[in-house]
């Protein structure tokens, strides 16, 4: 099955069913070192893995680590411009989960990402990222501690689908010539609109199946969190694009209240609930007013529309949501999307789970990560029902490679990501004690150590960092 690489002769594959991995206690799971510091990062997570799993469990569970190969490595294992081999792809479709590290992006055509080539080419439809504080961790943010979020990313779809075309093409120029004269016109709501001759065109898919399955799998993790925490919130830029992302925040709440609907209650139904439950005497209009400011403005025909809105939602949900009950059950709302940024920096604790879609979920992960101490502290998983990939969330950093230098952090977190998944969640709570109590006592490698408040000279070496994690293991004051 294989060219050059050979798995291991010991150890045995992890299997899905209905989209969640059986795991056995010795599991296979294939690598992938990374390009640049990936020398550097990958010996220090493994080692950090290995020891967390040994201290929790003694010799009932292992890791069988199988080495494959993508990016600049694999070029160099398998033949020029050989960026993503077959024997890649076919280990991670055969073990199901794998990690690695940070992979360079081609030049000059071909792949255009190998990152994303990878969550197209196995589905892995969700990018998960949670971004909490370690404190003692250098941070922008006066309250970093209050951020603690977990954004579930659309993986496949949006722009990153990656369906365009050059300005100036013949293809191009045919699509803008059939727009203009033919869709645009026969559609009324565009009225006038033209779009530029000399424009690139790029396509923007945005699915119900896509969708619905990020949020599914957004709502079970709900599920998992404290009480406290069982918060998803769809973020889009539905006041604009109706018809993708506007429909994303649509189909987000279908899939909650159809699947979800005892364990869930959306954002405007606690309003009418908790309205109904401090004025017990309130008319159906009364009600509707206090959950639309903007009564006095409306149309008869909308005003009608509220009045059955309430209506329908304390005739449906008062016998198992009323009473205070929607209190204890995950509530779903909706952001849009230039202002969960805000949200993020000035009203923090109020979110927990941010879904998504592709392009928003790039760019909030990212800043979020910034506002916890940057993407060297930012773990990543891409999720699908038949597979998993842990990842480096930064990028491959050449000119510090191999010196041992830098900051393993959002590696090592991912691995963290990876034990939770397997269900080991011991050995993944050590690897967290470990790290906040390394950081506590400012043992911390050269980026995090330029940044903090009282001087850390000399920083730690990255394989330096990994030992300091592993000898806090065991601090209690760490516990998260």
């Amino acid at each position: 099955m294989y060219d050059k690489i050979t798995p291991p002769s010991v150890g045995t594959k992890i299997r899905f069913q209905d989209g969640e991995p059986i795991v056995p206690d010795d599991p296979i799971i294939p690598f992938i070192r990374g390009d640049g510091t990936g020398i550097d990062i990958w010996p220090a997570t493994q080692k950090v893995l290995e020891a967390a799993v040994q201290k929790a469990y003694g010799n009932q569970k292992t890791i069988h680590w199988f080495k494959i190969y993508a990016g600049d490595e694999a070029c160099d294992h398998y033949g020029t411009f050989q960026y993503l081999p077959e024997d890649t792809l076919n280990a991670i479709a055969e073990y199901g989960v794998a990690i690695k590290g940070p992979l360079t992006t081609p030049v000059g055509g071909g792949i255009r990402s190998l990152n994303v080539a990878l969550r197209q080419i196995n589905d892995l439809y969700a990018c998960v990222r949670p971004c909490r504080y370690y404190p003692g961790t250098p941070s922008p943010h006066k309250s970093p501690e209050k951020l603690d979020v977990i954004v579930y990313r659309e993986n496949t779809e949006d722009i990153y689908l990656g369906v365009e075309w050059q300005q100036g093409t013949e293809t191009a120029n045919k699509l803008i010539d059939f727009l203009n004269k033919d869709l645009i016109p026969n559609t009324p709501e565009h009225g006038e609109k033209q779009i530029p001759l000399d424009s690139g065109i790029g396509i923007k898919p945005i699915s119900k199946t896509g969708s619905q399955r990020l949020v599914r799998r957004a709502m079970k993790h709900a599920l998992q969190l404290p009480p406290s925490k069982q918060k998803v919130t769809l973020v889009h830029k539905g006041n604009i694009m109706k018809y993708t992302e506007g429909a994303f925040r649509d189909w987000g709440y279908e899939l909650a209240i159809s699947e979800f609907r005892q364990e869930c209650v959306t954002e405007r139904e606690s309003w009418i609930l908790s309205n109904q439950e401090n004025h017990p005497q309130l008319t159906l209009e009364e009600n509707a007013r206090l959950v639309e400011p903007g009564w006095d403005n409306l149309t008869p025909q909308r005003r009608n529309e509220l009045i059955q809105e309430v209506k329908d939602v304390l005739e449906k949900l008062w016998e198992t949501h009323g009473n205070g009950q929607w209190q204890h059950k995950i509530m779903v709302n909706d952001r849009i999307a230039d202002n969960i940024f805000q949200q993020i920096q000035t009203r923090p604790e109020e979110y927990s789970i941010l879904a998504t879609m592709n392009l928003n979920g790039d760019y909030l992960s990212d800043a979020a990560a910034a506002l916890v101490g940057g993407l060297g502290m930012g773990p990543g998983a891409n999720i699908g029902d038949q597979c998993a990939i842990f990842e480096a969330t930064h990028g491959t950093a050449p000119k510090h490679a191999g010196l041992d230098r830098v900051n393993p952090g959002s590696l090592i977190l991912s691995g963290v990501m990876l034990l939770e998944y397997l269900g080991w969640f011991e050995a993944a709570q050590l690897i967290e004690k470990g790290i906040a109590g390394a950081i506590a006592q400012g043992e911390v490698t050269y980026d995090l150590a330029r940044m903090m408040s009282q001087p850390v000279d000399p920083p730690l070496k990255c394989s330096e960092f990994a030992q300091a994690i592993i000898n806090h293991f065991s601090d209690e004051s760490a516990v998260k």
